[in-house]
């Protein structure tokens, strides 16, 4: 596997240098990933109609809860790997590698089984009507089918990343974009599937793309491949893993929540429009979290790889460099989302009544967000250098001490506005919490590079 740095650049070349080269792939990754998802709801947006969008807006939480347990293995194993890299501990590197594809086989399919099994009442818990959970239905059917192709796609683009392969990583997820953007259209339209078509796409990509990821780990030459004996599960492996990982599940697993709390307040305040509203400005405003996650995991095997070392002033200024860009990034989703609304939401329908509820709604939900770069890489700072408590406090300090009881009050006194409102509120508050944190551990560092 080629690439412009090797793991152990990580602790010699320059730090913005090595931001960089991790940064800008992963970024690109991000942002292609976040147009997949766009794409999808554009093209049932004008393809299948407003309601469909409200169908695949219920499906959010289900994505969630997928990605919780897809990032658990992947994010767990990753830091991990870039932590034994640091310590050139080779041998257990390749035997996390091998556990976290077991581990990605084993939760994938268990988490099908049974969201197939239950699908309507899941539905709708999670909001349905009778006019919307067909749509959904029909969208998840074909998603949950294909979830072990997705969760082992996300955790080999993961370990990518964190053995010195940003670019590959890149090219997997730009790969699956390109590809689902050519079928999208084409099973939509050319073939009349609706949004099984668009699901259909999803699937087929992600499996094209995991096919060369296969053949990527298949050469022997590269510092991670496929071999045997490093498949069987071990304990320590498993569980210092999970315990990694467990901050960003318990992250999606309460964006699950959120997400399911917001589409039941939207329905009940505003109708089946209202969610279709807020899975337009939910996919616009996340594209610049997904840049700034983007930028998290370039961070990430740097950090990683300079605090297993022990080399505190790199971990210093990668997390001040880090923390800059993140600010401008999510800065630039605030002008946005306040200055030209419309056309973003335009580009999603031309339903005017829908387009009305998503232009107030998006005005109200990036309110604060020029905090919200702060808080985020914060919270992934922590988890990169293995203090996963900590990463774990912050990753539920938004969502269930802030947004979830806002979400049960502020509607039962402003109705839909209330809904929108609690969360930049929430995001604020939680960024008073993170940058607290972020102080003493910040004099803590220093004090170890004096």
């Amino acid at each position: 596997m080629s690439n412009p740095t090797s793991p152990l650049d990580l602790g010699i070349l320059p730090v913005n240098k090595l931001l960089g080269q991790y940064s800008i792939p992963a970024i690109i990754a991000m942002t292609a990933s976040s147009l997949y998802n766009m794409v999808d709801s554009i093209f049932i947006g004008h393809g299948v109609g407003a309601l469909a969008i409200s169908g695949l807006a219920l499906t959010f939480p289900f994505m969630n809860l997928s990605a919780a347990f897809g990032a658990m293995v992947g994010v767990g194993s990753s830091t991990l790997l870039s932590v034994k890299l640091g310590q050139k501990d080779y041998e257990s590197a390749q035997n996390i590698f091998g556990n976290s594809i077991s581990l990605t086989l084993i939760l994938g399919l268990l988490f099908t089984i049974v969201s197939l099994v239950f699908l309507d009442p899941i539905l709708y818990f999670f909001g349905a009507s009778e006019a919307t959970l067909p749509y959904a239905r029909e969208y998840m059917e074909i998603i949950l089918v294909g979830n072990i192709i997705t969760h082992t796609y996300l955790t080999l683009n993961a370990i990518l990343r964190a053995t010195g392969h940003p670019r590959l990583s890149m090219n997997a997820t730009i790969l699956a974009v390109i590809i689902n953007t050519i079928l999208n259209p084409l099973f939509i339209y050319g073939l009349d599937m609706g949004i099984r078509g668009s699901a259909t796409a999803t699937i087929l990509a992600q499996a094209i793309s995991l096919i060369w990821q296969l053949s990527v780990f298949n050469k022997p030459d590269g510092v991670i491949y496929f071999k045997r004996g490093i498949y069987k599960l071990k304990s320590k492996i498993v569980k210092d893993t999970l315990a990694i990982g467990l901050s960003p599940f318990l992250m999606n697993s309460c964006a699950c929540i959120i997400v399911i709390l917001i589409n039941r307040g939207l329905g009940e305040y505003g109708g089946d429009l209202a969610i279709g509203a807020y899975g337009i400005v939910n996919r616009v405003v996340f594209l610049f979290i997904m840049i700034v996650i983007g930028l998290n995991q370039g961070m990430q095997p740097i950090a990683g790889y300079n605090f297993g070392a022990q080399r505190y002033d790199r971990v210093l200024k990668v997390l001040r460099y880090t923390m800059l860009w993140g600010t401008l990034v999510t800065t630039t989703g605030f002008l946005i989302g306040e200055l030209i609304p419309e056309l973003c939401v335009r580009a999603f329908t031309t339903d005017k009544e829908l387009t009305d509820i998503a232009v107030k709604g998006m005005r109200i939900v990036v309110m604060f967000y020029p905090l919200i770069g702060m808080q985020m890489v914060t919270t992934n700072f922590f988890q990169s250098i293995g203090q996963a408590g900590k990463s774990i406090f912050l990753s539920l300090t938004r969502q269930l001490l802030f947004l979830i009881p806002l979400l049960l009050i502020l509607p039962q006194f402003l109705g839909l506005k209330g809904v929108w409102l609690a969360m930049p509120v929430a995001d604020a508050t939680a960024c008073i919490v993170t940058g607290c944190m972020l102080i003493v551990q910040y004099k803590k560092f220093k004090r170890l590079t004096v």
